[in-house]
């Protein structure tokens, strides 16, 4: 018999998985609650603030915010040594400038809205599982810490979890919740660094000035040529300009202009050979305008944002037991995947560390974003089995 195996024979854990089917328009207003407050990466202050009186109400420990608006809240292990903590984290910040209308829909069993999925449902699941442990006075031997990280998304470089790693240390056990991505399991990191590259030229006249050199035409040339660099398939290795800006007007030959780049790879040595080959193609560019005699042309590429890389292996306790609850759960289908999201901070330091979804939502990151919640009691099952396993739960 398994630790889940062990632990769902519990009484208390028994009648705890059975209230979660009943508790699924409550998880799911709550989400909506959440979602409703913006929270763009570096702007999560008012949602962290929702979220810290949350956890006041619920009754957990030691609740705060730190400097960067991380909350934190603590349900009490009963053990008197210093048995290393449990940390089950949900990152709080959204893509969405603080503009976007939030306005929730429903189409049946799906409810739509900006970021409901990423990371609403997190957010919403992590305080669901405070209030059951608590509800059912599931105590355990390791203190189990309950952290709304921030900066997450976007050019936030990880940052928030940063402050909870370096906070907790190297013998606490992770895990990172995510609204979707239910049925999946991440305990390997995927690599990314993200660069600017600019573009100065002389620009001019359009008509008058026609042959100048300009920054937007020589910015095109550029992603052709990263478009066309060879990446592997395996380790899965991948690049994307995401945004581009320059120019003064339709009738000037621009003066500047960049790109936003972002590389990954599921290996560092692969993602170390990408950002290699468009330094090349940087370089290349540059010696190629001062050959012509292409005076004023210059190219720079600066990094501006880097998430580490790293795994686990999945024969590792903290990986079988998140599989292991996932199928008590019911669920029959297990995956196991390369991501990147807030487990890339533990994992790239060899820490105990899983990733693990609680629904299943599509169109992340977009205007029409939905949840489906026909999975949710299962991935609150699944959290719930693991946190207590990771707790050295033993009934």
């Amino acid at each position: 018999m398994n630790r889940i195996e062990r632990i769902s024979r519990d009484e208390r854990v028994q009648a705890a998985l059975a209230t979660l089917p009943s508790h699924v328009d409550q998880v799911v207003a709550l989400a909506i609650a959440v979602q409703q407050i913006p929270a763009p990466t570096f702007a999560e202050m008012q949602r962290a603030t929702f979220i810290q009186e949350r956890m006041a109400t619920l009754g957990l420990a030691d609740v705060h915010q730190d400097e960067l608006h991380n909350v934190y809240g603590r349900c009490p292990g009963a053990s008197i040594d210093d048995t290393p903590p449990v940390v089950v984290s949900a990152h709080s910040d959204t893509v969405f400038p603080a503009n976007t209308d939030l306005a929730v829909r429903r189409d049946g069993h799906l409810v739509y809205g900006p970021g409901i999925g990423d990371n609403a449902t997190g957010v919403a699941g992590l305080l669901t599982l405070a209030q059951t442990l608590l509800d059912f006075d599931l105590r355990l031997p390791a203190d189990v810490w309950f952290v709304a990280n921030v900066r997450e998304e976007g050019l936030g470089n990880l940052e928030g979890m940063q402050a909870v790693v370096t906070h907790f240390g190297p013998d606490a056990t992770y895990i990172v919740v995510e609204g979707g991505l239910y049925g999946q399991i991440s305990h390997h990191a995927v690599g990314a660094r993200r660069f600017r590259i600019a573009v100065a030229a002389p620009g001019g006249h359009s008509w008058g000035n026609f042959g100048a050199r300009s920054a937007v035409h020589e910015l095109g040339h550029l992603i052709a040529a990263i478009d066309r660099l060879d990446v592997p398939e395996k380790p899965k290795t991948t690049y994307n300009v995401g945004m581009i800006e320059g120019g003064t007007s339709i009738n000037s030959i621009a003066q500047s202009a960049s790109l936003l780049l972002d590389l990954r790879s599921e290996e560092p040595a692969a993602l170390a050979t990408l950002v290699q080959a468009v330094e090349n193609i940087v370089a290349q560019a540059n010696a190629r305008h001062h050959n012509n005699g292409h005076a004023g042309v210059q190219v720079s590429m600066s990094l501006i944002g880097s998430r580490p890389a790293g795994q686990i292996p999945r024969h590792a306790l903290l990986v079988t037991w998140a599989e292991a609850a996932l199928r008590y759960a019911g669920c029959e289908q297990v995956t196991y995947i390369a991501s990147s999201t807030d487990a890339n901070v533990p994992l790239s330091q060899g820490l105990a560390a899983v990733c693990i979804g609680l629904a299943q939502s599509d169109n992340a990151h977009r205007l029409n974003e939905y949840l489906d919640p026909t999975h949710l009691p299962r991935g609150l099952a699944q959290l719930l089995l693991l946190t207590l396993a990771a707790a050295d739960f033993n009934g």
